[in-house]
C-alpha cells in the first residue's frame, strides 16, 4: 500500500510540473486562501476571505510535518487484580505496563496544496508514519472554492466575496479545538504536547459552506457529511436496540456560529458555538477518528491484552493511551462553545462541551461533559518566538458497565521556542488522574505524570 501511495503522489507531482514550468515547492504566498504549515498558521482558524494573492497560474506546494519526542512518564493504578487468558497470555489484565524513559516513534505527514484555478485549491494529506497506522495512509483530500470564475457571473462573484465551499474528505469543523491540536507529524499549532482528553477529530466525506463577513467579524457554517470515517455502501444488517429496526445511515449535520475580530491593534476576540448531530451510523468516530494516536505513549496500558504479547515482554497497541472516548458510535449529539482572547502576547482559549450518544446495543443515551482552559504567554513582543503556558482539562461521563459516572482530570504546563518559523521545540509537564472507576477496571485509581519533550519541523 505504501508503494502505491508514493507512486500516486509522485505521478501527481511530476504530471503537474510537466504541464506548468514551476518548482514543486511553491511558497506559501503563492497559494490562495491558505493556512501556512508553520508558525504563521498559529491562531488561524477558518481561512480568511482576504483576496491577497494574485492568481498567475497553477501552483503546487509540497509541505510536511515531522515530530520527534522523548518522554519520562510513569503510571500506576489501584485496580483489583483480574486474571484472564488472552491469546497466548495469561495474567492480570489490570496490571499497568512498565514503561521507562525513552524516545517515541517519530511521526511524519506530507501535504500537497495545489492552486488549480483562481480561488480554487486542492489539499491532499498523507500520514507517512504514525503511532496508530504505522504504514502510509491517506488522511483525506478536499477542494476549497473561494471563487467561481468558470461561471463568469458578476452576481456569483459578488456572493463569493463572503462565501467558501469545502468539498471532499476533510476535517469535520466541529468546535475550535481541532484548529489547535496535534495531527500526527504536524504538531506546530499546538502549544502543548497532547490534545484534549476527549479528542474531537474526524475526517468525513461531505460539504461545508461558510459565510464570512470580514467587516463585522461574524461568520456562519453549515455542513452535511456521511457521518463516517470510512464510507459505507453495504446495506446494514444490524438491529438498533432502541428502535428494534434495521440500522440506518442518515447524514450528520454540523453547524457553527461565531464572531472573530481584531477589535484593536492589541486585542482580538473570538467566540463560537458548534453543534454536531447524527441519529444513526454504521460507526461514528467524532471522538475516535484520529488515525495517528496519542502523544503520551503506553500510559495506563496492560501487557496481557496487547496483541501478540507475552507476560515478560509486550508491545503496547493502545494507540490512544491517555485519552477518553465515550463510545457514541451509533448516535451522537454534541455541542461545543469556545472563547479565544489575545491581548498582545497573552492568549486565553476556553472550551465547554456537552455530548450525548449511545452504541447500537444501547436503548438510551449517555452523557459526557468536557471543560478545558489554556493560558499562553508569548514573548518577546516583536517576534513571540518563546512561550509558556498552562492547561487544565477535565472530563466527566457515564460509561457502560461502571456503577457511577467517571472523571478524568489533567494539568499540563508547557514552554517552547520557535528557532525559526518552521522549527519548534517544546516541553510539557503533565499530571493526569482517573476517578470513580470500579475496582475491577484497570483505570481504578489510575494516574500518570512526567515530562515530555518534542521537536517539530513543519513547512
Amino acid at each position: 500500500m505504501k508503494t502505491k501511495i508514493f507512486t500516486l503522489i509522485s505521478s501527481l507531482a511530476l504530471g503537474v510540473m510537466g504541464v506548468v514550468p514551476l518548482t514543486a515547492n511553491a511558497q506559501e504566498g503563492q497559494i490562495q486562501y491558505y493556512r501556512p504549515n508553520n508558525k504563521q498558521g498559529i491562531n488561524v482558524f477558518e481561512t480568511s476571505k482576504k483576496d491577497s494573492v494574485k492568481f498567475t497560474g497553477l501552483k503546487v506546494k509540497i509541505g510536511g510535518g515531522f515530530t520527534l519526542a522523548y518522554q519520562t512518564l510513569k503510571a500506576s493504578n489501584t485496580a483489583t487484580p483480574v486474571t484472564k487468558t488472552v491469546g497466548t497470555s495469561t495474567g492480570n489484565v489490570n496490571a499497568i505496563t512498565p514503561i521507562y524513559n525513552g524516545f517515541n516513534l517519530p511521526m511524519a505527514n506530507m501535504a500537497f496544496d495545489i492552486q488549480l484555478a483562481d480561488g480554487i485549491r486542492l489539499n491532499l494529506t498523507t500520514y507517512l508514519s504514525a503511532r496508530h497506522h504505522e504504514d502510509s495512509w491517506v488522511k483525506g483530500g478536499y477542494l476549497q472554492i473561494d471563487k467561481m470564475p468558470f461561471l463568469k457571473s458578476p452576481l456569483v462573484d459578488k456572493i463569493m466575496e463572503n462565501v467558501t465551499f469545502v468539498i471532499g474528505q476533510s476535517d469535520v469543523d466541529y468546535g475550535d479545538s481541532h484548529f489547535r491540536r496535534s495531527d500526527g507529524g504536524n504538531t506546530i499549532y499546538n502549544p502543548f504536547v497532547e490534545n484534549y482528553i476527549m479528542d474531537e477529530f474526524a475526517t468525513e466525506i461531505g460539504f461545508h459552506a461558510y459565510y464570512k463577513c470580514e467587516k463585522t467579524g461574524l461568520f456562519a457554517m453549515g455542513a452535511i457529511t456521511d457521518g463516517e470515517l470510512n464510507a459505507v455502501t453495504i446495506a446494514p444488517t444490524k438491529i438498533d436496540a432502541k428502535t428494534g429496526q434495521p440500522n440506518k445511515f442518515p447524514p450528520a449535520y454540523i453547524g457553527k456560529l461565531g464572531f472573530d475580530k481584531q477589535l484593536t491593534p492589541d486585542f482580538r476576540l473570538r467566540v463560537t458555538g458548534s453543534v454536531y448531530s447524527i441519529s444513526s451510523a454504521n460507526s461514528n468516530t467524532l471522538f475516535g477518528g484520529d488515525r495517528t494516536g496519542s502523544n503520551y505513549y503506553n500510559v495506563m496500558s496492560n501487557p496481557t491484552t496487547a496483541a501478540g504479547s507475552t507476560l515478560t515482554q509486550a508491545v503496547d497497541y493502545n494507540a490512544f493511551s491517555g485519552r477518553f472516548n465515550p463510545g457514541f458510535s451509533q448516535e451522537n449529539h454534541s455541542f461545543m462553545g469556545n472563547l479565544f482572547l489575545k491581548y498582545r502576547g497573552l492568549e486565553l482559549f476556553g472550551t465547554i462541551e456537552s455530548a450525548k450518544g449511545r452504541t447500537i446495543t444501547e436503548t438510551s443515551s449517555r452523557g459526557a461533559k468536557q471543560y478545558a482552559g489554556d493560558i499562553i504567554y508569548r514573548f518577546p513582543a516583536e517576534t513571540e518566538n518563546f512561550w509558556v503556558g498552562y492547561r487544565y482539562n477535565t472530563v466527566s461521563a457515564t460509561i457502560v458497565g461502571n456503577t457511577t459516572d467517571v472523571t478524568v482530570n489533567r494539568s499540563a504546563a508547557s514552554a517552547g521556542w520557535f528557532l525559526t518559523k518552521n522549527i519548534m521545540m517544546k516541553g510539557e509537564w503533565v499530571s493526569q488522574q482517573y476517578k470513580d472507576y470500579d475496582a475491577t477496571n484497570i483505570l481504578n485509581g489510575g494516574k500518570f505524570s512526567g515530562l515530555v519533550l518534542q521537536a517539530a519541523i513543519s513547512f
